[in-house]
């Protein structure tokens, strides 16, 4: 798959079938769009686009938004990637594009930019300045510049519509089954080994700090959870807590994994955690003799849900 950071650095050579979003999450639903997107540029001998931007719009457009993503950039990439898609564009989205009116967003991109043959575009899809046209529009526009458009129908997951917007919300409340049933993948961060203040080292539960260098990452609600890593190309199995360790008095929130029977100096690295279970919510303990014997108990529950979702 080509990358590109920017509309103006792709030069199309043959007709191309594009779809556009923000595709937040790769998700089940947007699987379909995808595999769509594929199959039809085979089928007319055209190369293959995802035009997606950055920073999300909401971003841009709404002041004080503090919208959280399910995917970093690298993130969603490697997830297209893993689709066969031909090329990414990956656009500045700025007020001044915001400002473009559909029509010329047609004309000068879709058609003078990507010499497009098929656009692609999933069932509530709006563009163009203050997103006001439609589907129609679009099959308007299609006809005077010689263009085919094609429709996506919604997916359902047990007759629940999947969106972004609900796989974030079931993230932000720790449904980490409902949020992985809807994303076709087990949800997970990239993050960096930081030194932390080594207090589960003290109490036999030495824990990997780690520091998300992307703020605007979703990191789902407080808890224990059940992850994995990949180090040095083997799988490793954990625990991971989320929040401001409460009961020695902490206040910032800090993501910490102690991992199964693996006591390698990890500072320093970047590893991706992948998370399955919410085991339970944070607690603050009476002491650390008590917060110890529940640390206890967590690793015997995750060495359980491990073994019974091998």
């Amino acid at each position: 798959m080509k990358i590109f950071n920017s509309i103006q650095d792709f030069t199309a050579t043959a007709k191309t079938v594009v779809t556009l979003g923000t595709f937040d999450g790769v998700h089940r639903g947007h699987k379909s769009i995808l595999d769509r997107l594929i199959q039809s540029s085979k089928n007319c001998g055209c190369e293959s686009i995802v035009l997606t931007f950055f920073p999300h719009p909401r971003m841009v457009l709404q002041q004080n938004t503090d919208i959280r993503l399910l995917n970093t950039m690298p993130e969603k990439a490697l997830l297209l990637e893993n689709h066969g898609i031909d090329n990414l564009i990956i656009h500045p989205f700025n007020q001044e594009f915001s400002q473009l009116t559909a029509e010329e967003f047609v004309r000068d991109i879709l058609v003078a930019r990507l010499n497009i043959h098929k656009i692609i575009i999933g069932h509530d899809h709006r563009f163009g300045r203050g997103r006001t046209a439609t589907i129609h529009d679009l099959i308007r526009y299609g006809e005077a510049y010689g263009f085919e458009v094609e429709q996506i129908s919604p997916l359902e997951v047990n007759e629940v519509l999947v969106s972004s917007t609900k796989i974030r919300n079931a993230l932000t409340a720790g449904n980490l089954s409902t949020a992985s049933k809807y994303l076709g993948y087990t949800y997970f961060f990239t993050g960096i080994v930081v030194q932390g203040k080594q207090l589960g080292r003290t109490l036999n539960f030495p824990t990997a700090n780690f520091k998300v260098t992307d703020d605007y990452k979703l990191i789902p609600a407080s808890g224990v959870y059940t992850v994995s890593s990949v180090i040095s190309n083997t799988t490793v199995y954990g625990m991971m807590s989320i929040g401001t360790n409460p009961t020695v008095g902490g206040t910032q929130q800090t993501i910490e994994v102690n991992y199964l029977d693996f006591n390698d100096d990890l500072y320093g690295r970047e590893l991706t955690v992948r998370i399955y279970h919410r085991l339970r919510d944070e607690v603050k303990f009476s002491s650390l003799a008590a917060l110890t014997l529940q640390l206890k108990q967590d690793r015997l529950d995750t060495i359980a849900y491990f073994k019974n979702n091998s």
